[in-house]
């Protein structure tokens, strides 16, 4: 049997590309990835009150495709288009709250703090991704040539958003415990920025640290890959829950370097409650503890429970 294709519709995020991809992948599929694009007034109109019309988008979306996975604002309405078109010939999964009428998808994938139910809802403990072991272990000894320690710290590093503004004064702070904590102990840091990291917020970094600290200046996903398998610790900070998702399958301690929220910030709160009663993570304070828990692997775990549903739909 062939393998049934996808179409992934996203706004080209590293955070929803890594869970659409993710699915896809555990799902099998030979997908495209369609970065979609609003025409003009419909950018500022929210998808409840979209028409679900192939005029509101600028994508070409021909039916090439068994399975469609989106994620993002902008994926709504032309996944919903795409299903009121096609029908059971195909299976729509939108990943995330749509902030639409649930019934317009097969599924939706959600993580357990947003507190999203339905009887399509599917929940998973933190953001699903792309990440698997295989690809962490052939990246191994990407970093290896610049390590002369035994003991490393990974520090993962987000960028400022609506709840976090990465003040001077912040990022310090969270410097001076990275260096207090562990490279006063005796550990290497692997400092690896993501594509929200300001640039000088790496220069910072650069500054701060001595030079045998290892400073990943660019966006370099086998260094990430290198840094989360090598690493004893792991140390993320708190605006991006899908990288402590992702750091939460390699099974190793995980600190969480809080900030003061500049507005409400209740998901976040809930994630980092249910990640703490899980044992995944802790916060970045003046201590350094040992601790394990089960690795998470709720991509796989979804993936099965959606080819199981394969049964009731007519791919052609």
């Amino acid at each position: 049997m062939s393998k049934l294709k996808g179409l992934l519709l996203t706004e080209g995020m590293h955070g929803m590309i890594s869970q659409v991809e993710g699915l896809a992948n555990a799902l099998d599929l030979d997908f495209i990835h369609e970065k979609i694009e609003l025409n003009n007034f419909w950018k500022l109109i929210p998808p409840k009150i979209t028409p679900t019309q192939s005029f509101v988008f600028k994508n070409k979306l021909e039916k090439n495709f068994d399975i469609i996975i989106s994620c993002g604002r902008k994926s709504v309405i032309p996944s919903i288009f795409l299903k009121n078109k096609f029908k059971n010939k195909i299976m729509n999964i939108h990943i995330q709250d749509p902030k639409v009428s649930l019934d317009n998808f097969d599924f939706i994938v959600t993580p357990e703090h947003d507190g999203l139910v339905g009887k399509n809802v599917l929940h998973s403990k933190g953001a699903i991704h792309y990440l698997r072991n295989k690809e962490l272990d052939e990246n191994e000894d990407y970093l290896k040539s610049r390590i002369n320690k035994k003991k490393l710290i990974t520090l993962i590093v987000g960028g400022p958003n609506k709840y976090y503004d990465y003040s001077d004064e912040i990022i310090n702070d969270v410097f001076l415990k990275i260096k207090n904590i562990f490279i006063e102990n005796n550990y290497q840091l692997l400092f690896i920025p993501s594509m929200r990291t300001p640039k000088k917020i790496i220069d910072k970094a650069k500054k701060f640290f001595d030079e045998n600290q290892v400073i990943i200046s660019d966006i370099d996903k086998k260094a990430y890959l290198s840094s989360l398998k090598l690493a004893n610790y792991i140390v993320v900070t708190c605006d991006s829950t899908s990288m402590i998702s992702e750091a939460a399958m390699t099974g190793k301690p995980i600190y969480v370097a809080q900030m003061p929220p500049i507005k409400r910030n209740d998901r976040f709160k809930k994630f980092f409650e249910l990640f703490k009663s899980l044992n995944i993570i802790k916060d970045l304070e003046y201590s350094l503890d040992e601790w394990n828990y089960e690795k998470l692997d709720e991509t796989n775990k979804i993936s099965s429970y959606i080819k199981e549903q394969f049964k009731n739909y007519d791919f052609s």
